[in-house]
């Protein structure tokens, strides 16, 4: 039960809606007000879900459902938001005069959101650029550096629900583009509780904020349609788009008429923005269902590739033909378009070596095959392992590549400091062309790897709460009693990363290390209600068929194990 009993939750509502400037959302208000005044216990439940708890801003930034109160995303609270980071700036501020670039995209209220910050910061004194028009992350990622910014804010809920909404903010300066890291968004969520004592209708606000030209946009075109590096011929190659609903369409046409790639066949109904996603039940190319409009359209086009961008394109998803399965085409995972474009950034970096041979780390989060490392050690690179998410993958040092197994790839560090699913595009687009042109396919390069590094089979299980104790609970009881077998494999080590480990920052990570060199690791989903649990199991004997048996059969049979724990 709430400690808030209904007077006062009732004059946190009344003070939240008296400072609210969106009509929709002070409608929904106040209805709920009039029906718990009324005596509604539907009412007083949900005026708790949204005023018991507010959503804590960390180094994810702000994510969650668009509506009423400090525990949902609206114009309030990014105003708190948009003026705490701005106290933070000013108090942390290398110059004079600090700046931040602003970008938004197609979700509902993004634009609206992306304005307030800007009238937001330089209301209070910051020099606030604002992108011209709705655009994928990754070119507001990008215009932080190219404008040499203090700082950028990103309005988005990339793949989450139709009606979330979000807000990620970035660091130039030391910290090159990257997304914020802990201290620095405890700091700033301080910063934010303490505008939030006062009302966001006395906030200082100004219209005298800068729009940014279309040259932003130009540039990043020029810098991603130089991540196509080959001199193979650049149309052998047919392939379906989708934006999924989302923003890259324009942009990313662009970047693959001025890259020679063969025009791409658009997925029609999902290639202009719409905030209601509908043709879609979740619009993340991971999720069951999502990408039967691409094959449905790659089908009609006989087409040798689909490339898809999540909403605000900065994951990218790749499928191949596969006569085997019914819809005829086969999305591959992370790991596998993670692999591939690390065997290419390895083989890129030995064309570049100098006496001392290739240079650069390899990169990827905890959680994503260690296929990655293979490439490393083969290559003589150095590999680093990172905490899940891009604000720790585009931190390793001498980083000329990172992935993590969710769909994220970083080709260009040089240019963007996080995922960015439309260079990645081009990427994946060079090496396939190159492919064709020896007359190789995907699927074969796939056969390749294998027989070079071994072959790595990996699993992911999601475990969907309603109750976000429940996650708590498995964590404890896995910490208290550490499984000693995952079926009949001895387990050997058990890492807990929750005080840190080997130079890794504290996080709620269990990795459970097995007799057979495979691998379970186990932690609580970031952004949605989920215990994500990962699995990979490799092997390096045999033909490719032998260790494609050998390491699936490994992870289903940990797989097996791990529901059975978990339950």
């Amino acid at each position: 039960m709430s400690a808030k009993d209904t007077p006062q939750l009732l004059a946190e509502a009344r003070a939240w809606l008296a400072q609210d400037p969106d009509p929709e959302t002070r409608d929904e208000l106040q209805t709920l007000i009039v029906a718990a005044e009324a005596g509604s216990a539907e009412a007083v439940a949900d005026l708790h879900s949204r005023f018991d708890e507010r959503l804590a801003f960390g180094t994810a930034g702000l994510r969650g459902a668009i509506a009423a109160g400090p525990n949902r995303m609206n114009r309030v609270l990014v105003a708190q938001a948009a003026a705490g980071f701005a106290r933070w700036l000013l108090e942390h501020a290398e110059d004079a005069t600090p700046s931040v670039v602003i970008g938004y995209d197609g979700r509902k209220n993004s634009d609206v959101f992306a304005r307030d910050t800007a009238e937001l910061m330089a209301g209070a004194g910051i020099r606030a650029v604002l992108l011209p028009r709705l655009l994928p992350t990754p070119v507001l990622a990008f215009a932080l550096r190219h404008l040499d910014a203090s700082a950028g804010v990103m309005v988005t809920a990339s793949h989450n629900p139709p009606n979330d909404n979000g807000y990620k903010v970035y660091l130039g300066g030391e910290n090159h583009g990257s997304q914020i890291v802990s201290p620095v968004d405890a700091e700033i969520a301080a910063h934010i509780l303490e505008v939030a004592e006062g009302s966001v209708a006395d906030l200082p606000r100004s219209d005298r904020y800068e729009v940014a030209s279309d040259d932003v946009e130009q540039a990043y075109i020029d810098a991603t349609v130089a991540v196509a590096s080959t001199s193979a011929p650049r149309d052998a190659v047919s392939f379906v788009y989708t934006a999924m609903h989302g923003v890259g369409w324009r942009t990313a046409r662009e970047v693959f008429a001025r890259a020679g790639f063969s025009e791409p066949v658009p997925v029609t109904a999902q290639i202009e923005p719409d905030p209601a996603f509908p043709t879609v039940a979740f619009p993340n190319p991971e999720e069951p269902g999502a990408m039967d409009l691409s094959f449905e359209t790659a089908r009609t086009a006989g087409a040798d590739l689909i490339v898809a961008n999540d909403p605000d394109a900065d994951r990218l998803a790749v499928a191949i033909p596969d006569p085997s399965i019914g819809d005829g085409y086969r999305r591959l995972s992370g790991n596998e378009v993670g692999a591939l474009l690390g065997w290419r950034a390895a083989e890129l970096a030995s064309t570049r070596a100098d006496e001392r041979g290739p240079v650069g780390t390899l990169a990827c989060s905890i959680v994503s095959s260690p296929a990655l490392s293979a490439v490393a050690r083969a290559y003589k690179l150095d590999f680093a392992d990172t905490l899940t998410g891009f604000k720790w993958v585009s931190r390793a040092p001498g980083l000329i590549y990172g992935y993590e197994e969710a769909l994220g790839y970083l080709v260009n560090p040089d240019t963007v400091r996080d995922k960015d699913g439309i260079s990645a595009a081009v990427a994946f687009l060079d090496l396939a062309n190159a492919l064709a042109a020896d007359g190789v396919t995907v699927a074969q390069q796939l056969d390749r790897f294998a027989e070079r590094f071994g072959f790595f089979a990996s699993d992911q299980i999601s475990l969907r709460v309603t109750d976000l104790s429940r996650i708590g609970e498995i964590m404890a009881a896995l910490r208290a009693t550490p499984p000693s077998h995952l079926g009949e494999v001895r387990v050997t080590q058990i890492d807990d990363l929750r005080d840190g480990f080997g130079g890794l920052p504290p996080s709620d990570v269990l990795r459970i290390l097995l007799e057979d060199g495979s691998r379970v690791m186990v932690r609580p989903s970031g952004t949605e209600p989920k215990l994500k649990i990962y699995i990979d199991a490799s092997s390096d004997e045999g033909s490719v068929e032998d260790r494609r048996a050998t390491a699936t059969a490994r992870v289903a049979a940990l797989a097996e194990a791990m529901r059975l724990l978990t339950a």
